[in-house]
């Protein structure tokens, strides 16, 4: 299993990288099959937000879904810390339903699910529309003009799948909202979070005018 950090606007000392490195090995007791586990450290540099200056995203790439978790704190090392365990619930969810085999709206382990990106492409932008990125796993940051506005872009792969796949995937990875392409209608579709236990479905009509 590979281990990466990486730090934007932030440098990642020798010591946060041993502790963080320590620490994410334990994600094989819960998914042997785990490729990889990518962490990225962002430094806010806004000093009104002081209090969440710090983030940490964790991701874990393995041959099932795709399984993120990520904190904000003052402190980066809880702010990880917070993430992990955010992480450790999860991979017990998705371990403990692949035990259940009788379940019937099991999801199943589609192979090329997205993956957090690994390198970022700066733009800058003057009067124009933002780049769109063509790369896979390739982030695109532009810059509109001498705004402070910064819109990043990510490309992904559309694995067709049902309503009840996407709800799962949804809370796989923390996101309070999941685009997908629908398994029946081949719709783009996006679920969400409304309130309590309750969840929206947006579908669009992708008929060209």
């Amino acid at each position: 299993m590979d281990i990466t950090v990486v730090g934007r606007n932030a440098e990642i000392s020798s010591r946060l990288r041993d502790y963080i490195e320590e620490k994410a090995t334990k994600v094989e007791q819960f998914d042997p099959r785990v490729q990889r586990v990518e962490v990225e450290v962002t430094h806010e540099r806004n000093p009104r937000q002081a209090d969440t200056a710090e983030r940490v995203e964790i991701t874990v790439i393995s041959k099932g879904p795709v399984i993120r978790a990520e904190a904000s704190s003052s402190d980066r090392f809880a702010a990880f810390d917070i993430a992990m365990g955010k992480l450790t619930e999860r991979l017990r969810r998705a371990r403990d339903r692949k035990k259940d085999h009788h379940r019937t709206d099991a999801v199943p382990a589609p192979k090329d699910l997205p993956v957090v990106e690994e390198t970022v492409e700066v733009v800058e932008e003057v009067d124009e529309a933002p780049k769109v990125p063509t790369k896979k796993g390739v982030a695109v940051e532009s810059q509109l003009g001498d705004s402070p506005v910064v819109v990043r872009q990510k490309l992904h792969d559309a694995t067709p799948m049902t309503v009840e796949e996407a709800l799962d995937h949804m809370e796989l990875v923390g996101h309070p909202f999941y685009v997908f392409i629908e398994k029946s209608t081949k719709q783009p579709c996006a679920v969400y979070h409304r309130h309590g236990w309750t969840y929206g479905v947006i579908r669009l009509d992708a008929q060209v005018l």
